[in-house]
């Protein structure tokens, strides 16, 4: 990046570290927490939305939706998370392939299952071989993206289901005498109501997101647990940034990031449940409505 780094290796101690940690492996280091953001921003709307689907099955009248939503969350979080990224990112990528070759390729006359191996035609592959770097990294985010919100999509119904429960029945009650219809009375009474009960839940679910991110790096993402080990890691005289083992220090830079990004988490949702908490018959409404008075 400088002019100066031609050769690093004359250089004095600040040029040097200034040189090391402008080249473009670093870049591309930095541009792994873009990932990190990326994930967050694109999963916490989707599971939160799988978890509302999900919470308000678990309160339907027809029984096999109900049955759906609430085996849905019990399935998903009974089942420790790492295993279910493991196995559930390998049974989407083998289904969706299977689908494909069912569809391009009817002839096929061999077993796709020939022992450990899981063999389809070249038509199938999904991606295709040939395809640029770039798709096969967005196939594969995609990939992790959906699996996280299958998920934190079940904890974030459980919370959910829990906060439809605490709405206090009266006021559904009191709603349906005024002619309101069951559709109604969900979307205008219940729902605006129950996000001040879910908010402490769901803000536990935010903060677990956030530290299940390193999870990429088992699903073959170089986000910025990969990169930290890679750049930490020794290097010797054949490259042109020789250094001794400096993982501690990757390390910490990332424990220090997710602290102060959970610190800023802290900070915003606890302002929106001061604002949620407004006019509500919660203890934090009360204590606003004196802290008013």
């Amino acid at each position: 990046m400088f002019e100066f780094c031609t050769d690093p290796s004359v250089l004095p101690t600040g040029q040097w570290f200034a040189c090391y940690l402008t080249n473009g492996v670093h870049f591309l280091f930095y541009q792994s927490f873009l990932t990190v953001f990326l994930l967050l921003a694109i999963t916490a709307p989707l599971a939160l939305a799988m978890g509302f689907g999900a919470a308000a099955a678990s309160r339907a009248e027809i029984a096999p939706i109900r049955w759906l939503g609430k085996g849905y969350t019990a399935m998903v979080r009974g089942v420790p998370d790492i295993v279910f990224f493991l196995f559930f990112v390998l049974v989407l990528d083998q289904g969706i392939e299977y689908i494909r070759h069912l569809i391009a390729c009817p002839g096929w006359t061999d077993p796709i299952r020939q022992g450990a191996n899981f063999i389809v035609c070249d038509a199938a592959r999904t991606p295709q071989s040939s395809a640029p770097q770039w798709v096969h990294e967005t196939y594969n985010f995609a990939l992790a993206i959906f699996t996280y919100a299958i998920v934190f999509g079940a904890f974030c119904g459980n919370v959910l289901y829990g906060a439809m429960q605490a709405v206090p029945r009266a006021q559904l009650e009191t709603a349906e005498a005024y002619g309101m219809a069951r559709g109604q009375v969900f979307w205008r009474v219940l729902v605006p109501q129950m996000w001040i009960y879910a908010l402490p839940g769901l803000s536990n679910i935010w903060m677990i997101l956030i530290k299940a991110t390193p999870l990429l790096f088992l699903l073959g993402i170089q986000d910025i647990v990969f990169w930290a080990r890679e750049l930490g890691g020794s290097r010797t005289s054949a490259y042109q940034y020789p250094h001794p083992d400096w993982r501690f220090w990757y390390f910490l830079g990332l424990l220090i990031f997710y602290l102060a990004f959970t610190r800023v988490s802290e900070i915003v949702l606890s302002r929106l449940t001061t604002r949620l908490s407004r006019g509500q018959a919660t203890a934090g409404g009360e204590d606003l409505r004196r802290a008013e008075a």
